[in-house]
């Protein structure tokens, strides 16, 4: 188990690459600091720890560690509890009440429902994590590699639908011979076998091939000094033959291939020496390895080129996969582009209605500038009560023929008079 080993080897240090690393770390370093815990460690075999049972000596450490313990524990819920009130921000739910009770149940490293103090359950749930966390970290790295190869086939391959006949020809011929000029290369020796390990002591170490000394050689790769070859320190050993296959100046050389063909020579090693599978190589492991045959008269290692990283099938599913989410993303543009034009008809329509209401407002303005007002005169007449004259008076009626007149387009009567004739008129009227 490698919280086991990271216990026993001091290595909190180490980057393991889970998002509870610093804490993972930071609960080794104050556990090895008690020495009730560290003795027990060291005289505790490995199914005893994958049981449990290491996990109960921590009712015997110091005060102080159980002190310290319980305020990293504390820290780390905070930590979680701001972690899910960012995602919750994120994703636009800042209203929304949030039982973080319920939420740290996804965080099986820790025990939720004791956020005040670390207890026995906490470090057995730390360890059993960590080691599942921590198996599972390499075939995640496989799986994402596989998945880079495929879509690295499958770029080429639409690339290729893109050519003319002569074009993809000479892709084609481009693309075999890049694949024949890497596979090119010096013998790659067996990872972890005498061959290889000798030519790490002769050209890394500037050491005489013949003198080669299994524990000399292991103490001068067991660079941090603890007694172990741990997974960085074994990967390590292997530069020198990704060298003979990967060059980065190389059109043909995949850099990211690199990196998994040094995961599949490290894995190769842990399988072959790793005896107690702690996921270390102890002083004694690797002295007994280099007795047994595979470490003499090693088969030949095959390379990355030899061994596809994904079946015909595999890229067949994969290849379907891709088209479906291209037709899914094809039916959400169609749709989105049906919302677009709803929105720009409506926006339309509203800007027509805009441009009536900006018509109509400015014909009543000017309408209104177009409105002449009347004289002072006239608007105080207009205030008077009108005089009504009875049609049947000599006056009214004179008025009545003069409406007629007008109408005719004849002078008035009165108007027309010569002087000093309206009185023998009136005169007229007056008479019996």
């Amino acid at each position: 188990m490698i919280i086991a080993g990271l216990l026993v080897c001091h290595l909190w240090y180490i980057d393991t690459g889970l998002h509870y690393d610093r804490y993972l770390r930071e609960v080794i370093d104050f556990l090895e600091k008690d020495q009730h815990f560290r003795e027990k460690l060291h005289n505790t075999d490995m199914e005893d720890i994958k049981q449990g049972k290491l996990a109960k000596e921590l009712d015997f450490v110091s005060h102080h560690v159980r002190t310290k313990l319980d305020e990293l524990k504390r820290q780390e819920v905070n930590r979680l509890r701001t972690l899910i009130k960012a995602k919750q921000d994120l994703e636009g739910g800042n209203d929304i009440a949030v039982d973080h009770q319920a939420l740290l149940k996804q965080f099986e490293y820790l025990n939720h429902m004791n956020p005040h103090t670390f207890e026995v359950d906490d470090l057995d749930r730390l360890i059993r994590s960590a080691t599942k966390d921590l198996e599972n970290y390499d075939k995640e790295r496989h799986d994402e590699f596989k998945r880079y190869e495929m879509m690295k086939e499958h770029d080429r391959r639409e690339h290729l639908k893109t050519l003319d006949d002569d074009d993809r020809k000479k892709e084609e011929e481009h693309y075999e011979e890049m694949r024949k000029k890497h596979a090119d290369h010096p013998k790659v020796n067996h990872p972890g076998s005498q061959n290889q390990l000798k030519e790490v002591w002769e050209e890394a170490d500037g050491l005489d091939p013949e003198d080669f000394d299994p524990k000399t050689f292991f103490n001068l790769h067991d660079t941090n000094g603890d007694g172990f070859f741990d997974e960085q320190e074994l990967e390590a050993l292997f530069t020198k033959e990704l060298e003979k296959i990967y060059d980065p100046t190389n059109e043909e050389d995949d850099m990211v291939e690199m990196e998994e063909e040094r995961l599949r020579m490290r894995e190769h090693v842990m399988n072959e020496v790793d005896s107690n599978k702690d996921r270390l190589v102890s002083l004694d492991e690797f002295l007994v390895a280099t007795k047994k045959k595979e470490f003499l008269e090693p088969d030949s290692w095959e390379t990355l080129e030899q061994n596809q990283a994904y079946t015909d099938e595999e890229m067949r599913e994969f290849e379907e996969h891709l088209a479906q989410q291209e037709q899914d993303l094809n039916l959400k543009a169609v749709d989105l582009q049906k919302q677009r034009d709803e929105l720009e008809r409506q926006q339309e329509q509203l800007n027509a209605q805009k441009i009536e209401l900006q018509q109509a407002v400015e014909h009543m303005e000017r309408l209104k500038s177009q409105k002449v007002e009347p004289p002072p005169e006239a608007q105080a007449q207009e205030h008077q009560p009108a005089q009504h004259i009875p049609q049947d008076t000599p006056q009214g009626h004179h008025e009545q023929q003069n409406q007629v007149l007008d109408q005719h387009g004849l002078p008035q009567a009165h108007q027309d008079l010569p002087p000093g004739h309206h009185e023998a008129a009136q005169g007229e009227h007056n008479m019996p």
